[in-house]
């Protein structure tokens, strides 16, 4: 297994780094695989990955408007109070 070795100093990319690689370790023991072995093992086949890669965009939309949300009820927060 390769180790790669993080060669930027940039704090936010190593933070980024971690939670990917801590994600995943969660998807890992969910999942019970790497998502290498799935490749090699043919669990999942190139539709099968676009369709995951779909339903996260999907999902990172409902998050977005989520937070546009509560983004609102904080300016509204502001606008009141200040």
């Amino acid at each position: 297994m390769n180790k790669y070795t993080v060669k930027t100093d940039d704090k936010i990319v190593e933070q980024v780094i971690e939670k990917i690689d801590q994600r995943s370790l969660v998807g890992q023991k969910k999942y019970g695989a790497m998502m290498m072995e799935e490749v090699i093992d043919k669990k999942k086949d190139l539709n099968d990955f676009l369709t995951d890669v779909q339903e996260e965009i999907m999902d990172a939309l409902l998050y977005i408007q989520a937070a546009k949300y509560c983004l609102e009820d904080e300016i509204k927060k502001q606008c009141l109070n200040g």
